[in-house]
């Protein structure tokens, strides 16, 4: 990245040590708070223009422990049984979840159910990314939480309620003293930072990231071309824009709502590795490429039609960096992705998923699929 100065370097450095320190500042004290204010649509895209979405790695990838929950202030031990409070906010998403607030006043969301293949599947992606580089929320297995308060069905009296029920009948079985414990659980903290969005909900879309320009500061084209491939290698096909997330690294603020270290991120990651989630057989069958040669991805054999990922040719800087970083991940580290994940244990209706080899096979297989494309075409600069 020649040219970079030394403002960009020291911004860059900043965010690396927020990461590193697994964003300590306020994590998801107060979710009952107002929304960030919206900003002027120039604003945003300007952002969007600076955004990055890659920052080396805090801690070098063959280094790293899958079966460690995301270090930093308010971890978990996986082991744990977590206590606190059901706190009735609406909270959105079909995927069962609800806010449970800490005796501390830490306000955690809590993803449960154990049908639901979004668990493993958010895990596994989100330990994956943060791993290799790419910024992600901060995702948590215990062994169970125990929620004081809480109705026995959590997210259908939030429903219930959102649409005027009465408190009696949406929250049946809750009391002040009644606990219910969750054992397929997972615990989410978002990555710190002020939302820059022009409407509600925004985030980007995957189109957007033609957008990003290195010369106002954003990342460079290899390194955006990764997360594209990182997301076809994920299977990432409910990509809509609020799925996504453009946000202002904390204390990088301007007062016009302006940001001069913004972030693009991926927000949710829980249909992955399928595209039924958490599903070995379609995942296997999902490719890398839709032409190896001219090194084209695309997600229109996805559901939705790739929804917002077009066909984009990936340069050849951007295979040869992919695969710089996935090749940097030994057998083991995968096997115990999968297994701390949750993903082989998860209640899959073939045998051949409930085996961790399987699930590290094939995600070695996309690897060998990216690793021995091209050489890339060029791709005409503007």
């Amino acid at each position: 990245m020649r040219g970079k100065t030394r403002r960009q370097r020291v911004v860059c450095a900043s965010i690396l040590v927020l990461m590193a320190a697994g964003c300590r500042e306020k994590h998801a004290k107060a979710p009952a708070a107002a929304r960030p204010a919206l900003v002027p649509a120039a604003v945003r895209d300007a952002a969007l223009a600076r955004a990055r979405v890659w920052f080396p790695p805090a801690i070098p990838i063959e280094s790293v422990d899958f079966s460690l929950n995301p270090p930093g202030e308010g971890s978990f031990d996986p082991a744990s049984d977590v206590e606190c409070s059901f706190t009735p906010k609406p909270i959105g998403g079909t995927t069962p979840k609800f806010f449970c607030t800490m005796p501390d006043g830490d306000v955690l969301k809590i993803k449960y159910g154990e049908p639901n293949g979004e668990i493993p599947a958010e895990l596994a992606a989100t330990r994956l990314l943060s791993a290799l580089g790419f910024p992600t929320d901060r995702m948590y297995r215990v062994h169970r939480v125990r929620c004081l308060g809480c109705p026995l069905l959590p997210q259908q009296a939030l429903q219930c309620l959102a649409k005027g029920g009465p408190t009696l009948l949406c929250m049946e079985g809750a009391s002040a003293s009644h606990v219910v414990s969750f054992e397929h659980v997972a615990i989410e903290r978002p990555l710190d930072g002020r939302k820059i969005e022009a409407v509600d909900d925004q985030g980007w879309s995957w189109y957007e990231l033609d957008r990003i320009d290195p010369r106002a500061g954003g990342s460079p084209r290899p390194h955006v071309d990764a997360l594209r491939l990182i997301a076809v290698l994920l299977a990432h096909w409910d990509n809509k824009g609020g799925n996504q997330r453009l946000l202002c690294a904390p204390g990088h603020d301007a007062a016009d709502g302006s940001c001069d270290a913004p972030i693009a991120m991926i927000q949710d990651l829980g249909a992955t590795f399928g595209p039924k989630k958490t599903d070995l057989v379609n995942w296997k069958r999902a490719p890398i490429w839709t032409d190896p040669r001219a090194c084209r991805v695309s997600m229109s054999s996805l559901p939705f039609g790739g929804a917002t990922f077009a066909e984009r040719q990936i340069s050849e800087e951007g295979r040869q960096f992919t695969a710089r970083l996935l090749r940097a991940l030994t057998r083991a580290q995968i096997a115990t992705l999968f297994e701390a994940a949750g993903v082989s244990g998860f209640n899959h209706m073939i045998g051949e998923a409930h085996s961790t080899a399987a699930w590290t096979d094939a995600f070695l297989a996309k690897v060998d699929a990216i690793a021995s494309a091209g050489p890339c075409p060029a791709i005409p600069q503007d």
